[in-house]
């Protein structure tokens, strides 16, 4: 029986190859999750989404969000998402491009933020995903951080932590971190 669906596809493909057609590239089931996501997003007005590869790779895209409150009012920060072609069963790759002082992101740009570990399900979705990465911005979390130092500032001294952020932000050190500005 399997074998019967393998001669049929290979003779469609023979056949569309004969008219002149390029052949279609099958979609995975995650390219299909993934396009039913992107059509539904509902982005807060603050947070952008792009495709730096063109729409034809959807599996890879970057996210800007804009924090209107909190610590980081008034900064930019990327993250890029890479998506595997087995979503939703597994969390997409998200990181942050902008260098940030930040509890919940390392200097590295790896994010802290459970659904994207331990608590990911396929029930979740990239809009799931985009408020809980703005949510650490307007309500950063000092228990569970990567940043432990800037967990520790944050936990013991909000006022300093404030103004790191705000020299962090405008571009300038914080320790010996230098930071490009994201304002």
């Amino acid at each position: 029986m399997i074998k019967l669906f393998k001669v049929k596809e290979k003779q469609r493909e023979i056949a569309e190859n004969a008219n002149g057609k390029t052949p279609v590239k099958k979609q995975s089931a995650g390219e299909l999750r993934l396009h039913k996501d992107i059509s539904e997003l509902n982005l807060p007005k603050t947070c952008s989404i792009t495709f730096p590869n063109g729409k034809d790779d959807l599996m890879n895209f970057e996210v800007s969000i804009r924090p209107d409150e909190g610590y980081y009012l008034g900064g930019t920060f990327v993250f890029t998402f890479q998506v595997s072609p087995i979503y939703p069963h597994e969390a997409p790759k998200v990181k942050c491009k902008t260098k940030v002082y930040h509890p919940n992101i390392d200097l590295e740009g790896n994010v802290c933020l459970n659904i994207l570990r331990e608590d990911w399900k396929p029930v979740l979705n990239i809009n799931t995903i985009i408020y809980g990465l703005f949510h650490l911005f307007t309500q950063p979390n000092y228990e569970d951080p990567l940043n432990h130092e800037a967990a520790a500032v944050l936990r013991d001294n909000p006022k300093l932590f404030e103004s790191n952020v705000r020299r962090a932000m405008a571009g300038g050190y914080v320790g010996q971190t230098f930071f490009i500005r994201c304002i």
